[in-house]
């Protein structure tokens, strides 16, 4: 960090709350810079060049939206309003469409007399993913119509509740993670994010807070090694182990499923940032409620590429048609109705997980 940089500025304490916002397997592909005390400036970019959940940096940019969410929120703790403008770069058209894309964002933050810091502050830094089972117990009416408020005017969410609905969504997963763990191409992303021998890890998914015993996390970290030592495991042991721990039975084990589906469907960079605006307020009040949550993406992504007929996610013939079958379930159980959706996740009341993700110190993250 350089001498020059005010840690008691207002643009710096809400840039050091508001990094705590999630990003997918914690990779925070952003940084901060303060071009003022009033004055943050935000430089992101997708994954698309090595994260084959990423290939169009759709769920980057609903992470990006996360983050300005978490800044406007935060900006309120310092009774200020954020404006939040992103800056016009160069299409992705004119670009490598596997180069990543770089956006920047300017944040001025404005005083605001008696502007309340916002409720959902406290919630910043302790929201979580639990990716390990919840209670079973029911969401509460008044909690489905508080969550539901949450969304704003432009989303709506659907619940998947009950135990025959469970158990569809569930077998999804279970479908789904298949897909993920024979494909070659997830293999890297898997390969990297893990953190093994921690209980916290300031920028990837600690090994303890995947949710399977011990002895699967002993076979993944060998099998970890190499592709070639994955695939022999798969081959002689298939995937049922994992699975099962990590989605089928959490698939059960919470209180519902939820879609956050947009009334208008998302098109651009920016409708898609204003979706994780929506689901970061969502989360926020989650938290607050006393409830935890774990993202399901991965039907969504999957099939998505399937309908834009974007098969070069896999080399694999037999994985390109085991897709194309999960997209047919997919469309059965999320696809339901004239919106759009953009998010899904599992959710449930405790308990909190004892392994999770943190975030880099701002000393990592501050650029000049």
């Amino acid at each position: 960090m350089t001498a020059s940089i005010d840690t008691a500025s207002p643009a710096y304490k809400i840039a050091e709350l508001a990094r705590w916002a999630p990003s997918g397997d914690n990779m925070q592909t952003w940084r901060f810079r303060i071009a003022a005390p009033d004055h943050l400036v935000v430089h992101a970019h997708d994954t698309r060049d090595h994260c084959v959940y990423d290939r169009d940096g759709h769920p980057s940019q609903i992470a990006f939206g996360t983050l300005l969410e978490t800044i406007a929120v935060a900006a309120t703790g310092q009774g200020m309003r954020a404006r939040i403008t992103r800056q016009e770069l160069k299409l992705q058209a004119d670009c490598d469409p596997l180069e990543p894309l770089r956006l920047v964002f300017d944040v001025h933050f404005t005083p605001e007399q008696g502007l309340a810091p916002d409720p959902l502050i406290r919630a910043i830094d302790v929201r979580t993913v639990q990716r390990r089972p919840m209670r079973t117990q029911a969401l509460s009416a008044e909690h489905k119509r508080i969550l539901e408020a949450s969304v704003g005017p432009a989303y709506a969410l659907a619940w998947i509740e009950g135990a025959g609905p469970k158990w569809k969504v569930a077998q999804l997963m279970f479908n789904n993670a298949k897909l993920r763990l024979t494909m070659p191409e997830a293999f890297p992303t898997h390969r990297d994010i893990i953190h093994w021998g921690v209980q916290k890890s300031p920028d990837r998914v600690p090994a303890a807070a995947l949710g399977v015993d011990l002895g699967t996390l002993v076979l993944m970290k060998w099998a970890m090694g190499s592709w070639k030592r994955m695939s022999t495991v798969n081959t002689l042991m298939g995937t049922w182990a994992p699975r099962l721990q990590m989605d089928l039975i959490p698939g059960m084990a919470c209180a519902a499923h939820f879609v956050l589906k947009a009334h208008t469907e998302p098109k651009s960079i920016d409708d898609y940032i204003d979706a994780g605006r929506a689901l970061q307020r969502f989360w926020l009040t989650m938290t607050n409620l006393g409830l935890f949550m774990q993202p399901e993406m991965t039907p969504l992504i999957f099939s998505k590429y399937v309908r834009e007929n974007r098969m070069d996610f896999t080399a694999k013939a037999g994985l390109q048609a085991f897709a194309r079958q999960l997209e047919r379930q997919t469309a059965e159980l999320v696809f339901t109705d004239a919106l759009h959706p953009v998010y899904m996740g599992r959710m449930g009341y405790g308990p909190a997980p004892r392994a999770r993700s943190v975030r880099r110190e701002m000393n990592e993250l501050l650029i000049a």
